[in-house]
Parts: structure tokens; sequence; C-alpha cells
């Protein structure tokens, strides 16, 4: 797969738009976050690895790659989006595109910052999107069902499967029930893939909070948190406010910020691992003198698929995979020193690649 791409959706003054400023500035001005702008509304970041520096240094490269994280500020969210209203439209079919979904919310008090509603109640906002998506995917189930009808007729299998599987979908979100929350089989979600339905999005919910509320959660975060156990999403605590001043400073400088705040990381940080782990993602590592990478795969990938990431001969010829474990190669100093210690192994097409192997494919070309 290229670099994960998520969506940071949410509503007017949830901070939504500050935490996506944070993003864009850490990418452009802090060395270890490369961003370039894409369009308007999309920045690219790199997922924190410090195996990826150790490994420069180890092996003097030139060039440091590593994975990346696309952000895309999807705006134009009002109540009513489904049907159109504000940048409805457009709203939903950036959201479309991308593999996980990011939902902003607003979990502290400011009486200078403005909510839509007046008053602060993040399960409320949780709900109102929620409600829009499952409209949209509403309006589209519908249409498959029309279309999947007429096939009815003739006896077809496969179309009695997908109403099936489509009815049930539909009876969900009804019920202003995700269609995630079916936990649909691969097979079945294979059988409706055409779809492409919102409601079937990876989500995490970003709850944003002042700066006092970091270290010790308030009640509306307590709530997320419960919302989302229901979910089995995941919940990132971040202070887009503090998200921003972090983005200003320079690596050293900003170690120290988050020490002074009792943190260990910055919220973007905890974001990217988060979208990461909700995607069941990882990455692999080839090493040399030209470049150091770090490449994204699925985990439970065999190293062929991993070698096709790479370039599709490599995948084609693939021979062996020569593989050290990353701290087995630091403890060492060296490919050579890890090989007269055993610790180097030859891996075949069906190995199941790790997190962190410092990999180096053989292939025929």
């Amino acid at each position: 797969m290229s670099s994960l791409e998520v969506g940071i959706v949410g509503l007017p003054n949830v901070g939504k738009s500050t935490l996506f400023n944070a993003i864009t500035k850490a990418g452009a001005e802090a060395a270890n976050y490369p961003f370039c702008t894409i369009e308007p509304n999309v920045g690219v970041v790199a997922v924190p690895d410090n195996r990826l520096e150790v490994l420069t240094k180890l092996y003097s490269s030139k060039k440091t790659t590593p994975a990346s994280v696309r952000f895309v500020d999807i705006a134009g969210l009002v109540k009513g989006a489904s049907k159109g209203e504000g940048l409805g439209n457009k709203f939903l079919e950036h959201i479309r595109q991308v593999d996980a979904i990011a939902h902003v919310v607003r979990c502290f008090e400011d009486e200078n910052i403005t909510h839509v509603a007046d008053t602060i109640d993040p399960l409320r906002d949780i709900d109102t999107i929620q409600t829009e998506l499952c409209l949209a995917d509403l309006d589209v189930v519908d249409k498959r069902l029309a279309k999947v009808a007429k096939l009815l007729k003739s006896g077809s299998k496969e179309a009695k499967l997908e109403s099936e599987i489509l009815n049930r979908v539909k009876n969900s979100l009804n019920e202003a029930k995700p269609a995630r929350s079916l936990n649909l089989t691969d097979d079945e979600l294979f059988i409706i893939r055409d779809a492409n339905l919102l409601t079937l999005k990876p989500t995490l919910y970003i709850a944003n909070v002042a700066e006092d509320d970091l270290t010790a959660e308030n009640d509306y975060v307590k709530k997320v948190r419960e919302l989302a156990a229901q979910e089995d999403a995941q919940v990132v605590v971040i202070c887009a406010k503090v998200e921003s001043e972090i983005a200003e400073l320079d690596a050293d400088e900003a170690k120290e910020f988050l020490a002074d705040l009792g943190l260990e990381s910055s919220g973007l940080d905890r974001l990217i691992h988060a979208a990461f782990d909700l995607l069941g993602l990882m990455t692999f590592l080839t090493a040399g003198a030209d470049e150091c990478r770090a490449w994204t795969i699925k985990k439970g990938t065999p190293a062929v698929k991993a070698a096709g990431k790479i370039h599709s001969d490599i995948e084609r010829g693939f021979i062996r995979a020569e593989i050290v474990n990353y701290d087995d190669l630091i403890k060492l100093g060296s490919v050579t020193a890890a090989r007269d210690k055993g610790l180097v192994r030859l891996e075949g097409k069906d190995y199941i690649m790790q997190d962190g192997d410092v990999t180096y494919f053989r292939f025929n070309v």
C-alpha cells in the first residue's frame, strides 16, 4: 500500500483546523517530519521511528526515507451534510477516499470559542457526524439493493448473498449504528466492497482537551472513552493548542517542552501510531550506503509480498529474504558480526514479516 491516508473530521470549532495546521507546521519545519503540500487540505508527515536514525548512522547512508501518513483535512460537515447541506457532497467524497477516520471531538470549555450547539457535549457531537454518515450510507445501500433486485429475478446466488448482507447493513444504519459494528467477515466485506460505505471505515477518536487536562483526564474524555470501548475503537487525547506550539520548536526544544508537561511523546506521534495500529500496519526496514528506508505493510504479510512493496520485479524473482533482527544488528554493530553469530536468517516466500525486520531480498532479474 502507499502511505496511510487519514481523514480528519469534526464539527466546527472543535479544534480540527488547529490540529491540522499543527500537523502541517510540524511537517514543514521539523527535520523529523518531512512535509509536502499535495493540495491545500492534505499534509504528509513522517512516521516517527528512531530505528531509522540509528541505521542511517550505522550504514553512513546518503538518504533516509521514513514511512509516512497523509492527513486530509475534510471540511464542510454540518448537520444535513448527507443531503448536501454546506459542503456535504464534497465532504462525503473526500471521506470515501481515506483509509481511516480520525474524529476530532471537543472536550474542553472556552467561553471565547463558541460551539455550534452552544454547549459542550462530545457524545452529541459524535452522534451528529455518525448520523450523517449513516444517512449517506443508507442512500448508497438503497441504490445497491435496487440494482441487486433485478439480478435476483434471474436466480443469481451471488445477488441473493449480496442482498442479504446489504439488508443487514441497512437495518444497522436505520438504528444509527455504523456498518462496522456488524463485524462483517472478510468474505462479506469483499461482496459489498463496491458500495464503499463510509461507516465501514476504521475510526478513532481524538479528544481535544485544554492543556491542564492532558495528564488528568476530564469527564468529557471519560465519556468518549466509554463510547469508544463499546465500539472497540481507540481514543487519542490531544491538546491542539499545545501541538501548535510543539510544531514551532526544533526537536530538542520539543522534547524539553513535552517533559515539562509530563508527556513522553507528542499527540501527533501518538495519533500516527494509533492510526497504524487501527489498520493493522507495521514497517520493515532496508538499510545500505545509498538509503535507509521504512516500508509500510499489513501485519501478517509474507516475505514475497513485502518484496513486491519495493518493486514488482523483486517479488517476481524472489529467492530468499535475508533478515536480521534490528536489536541484534545494533547490539553487534554490523550484519557481518550478526552473521558470524548465526543471527542472520534466510527466509522463504511464506515467512511472515515482523515489525522492524532489517531485510535484504535476494532475487533473480
